[in-house]
């Protein structure tokens, strides 16, 4: 059963060594991750399932130990999901649970074994409910970390450019997971999550199935769009 979990974006700025001279932009944002992943903590699971998206071969369940990197953001910086496991990972973390085991890594989370699960942004609400169920049963107490941005198009040098949807598609979404709202953040609409570049939307109905009959409160600890891109942390508990 879902006992927690926290929703954090995911962008590699996130990573201080990734954005050098831009890292005090996000200071609010790291302070807000830390402190929802100290609810997850505070939960005492059973099992952290850290849930994002990638491309599709990054796709797929990801063992405790599976190490990524930010090599290829031009910075010498490795890290891994959790405790080194008896088998060696066949393949690295995808951005989003990279971020996600550099945040557990950064707080020492050290309270409960680990497994990455990466979608496709673009997963049929249906199956996100059923991933959603399929996860919260996977012990007798589990936690998610769940990595996703909102909308990249909020200002004109926005990654997708404005667009003038961007800012009430973020703002409900915001609202959705700060109230734990799970109707709310079922009804968010795929096709114009995609057309807004919104990657967190697939993980955010994943954490709605998973909170069927949990019966959580919801705390919405960070909103902002410091790039053009809907950056929030939340927790529910």
């Amino acid at each position: 059963m879902l006992v927690a979990a926290a929703v954090c974006p995911c962008p590699p700025l996130l990573v201080p060594e990734v954005a050098a001279g831009a890292a005090p932009e996000l200071d609010a944002a790291r302070a807000a991750c830390t402190d929802a992943l100290g609810v997850l903590a505070a939960a005492r699971p059973d099992l952290l399932v850290v849930v994002g998206t990638a491309e599709e071969s990054g796709r797929g369940p990801f063992p405790q130990g599976t190490p990524g990197t930010f090599r290829g953001f031009g910075v010498d910086l490795d890290v891994r999901l959790g405790p080194a496991g008896h088998a060696a990972p066949e393949r690295l973390l995808p951005t989003s649970l990279a971020v996600g085991a550099w945040l557990l890594e950064r707080t020492g989370w050290s309270d409960a074994p680990i497994e990455g699960l990466a979608v496709a942004d673009t997963l049929e609400p249906e199956r996100c409910a059923a991933t959603g169920r399929q996860l919260a049963g996977r012990a007798g107490r589990v936690a998610l970390l769940v990595m996703g941005d909102g909308s990249a198009c909020r200002t004109l040098k926005a990654p997708g450019y404005l667009d003038e949807r961007a800012a009430p598609f973020d703002a409900e979404a915001a609202r959705a997971l700060g109230a734990a709202d799970l109707d709310a953040l079922r009804a968010l609409d795929p096709a114009l999550a995609h057309e807004l570049k919104a990657a967190g939307r697939a993980p955010w109905q994943i954490l709605a199935g998973a909170a069927e009959d949990a019966n959580l409160t919801g705390a919405l600890l960070y909103e902002d769009a410091p790039y053009g891109v809907g950056y929030m942390v939340a927790t529910w508990s």
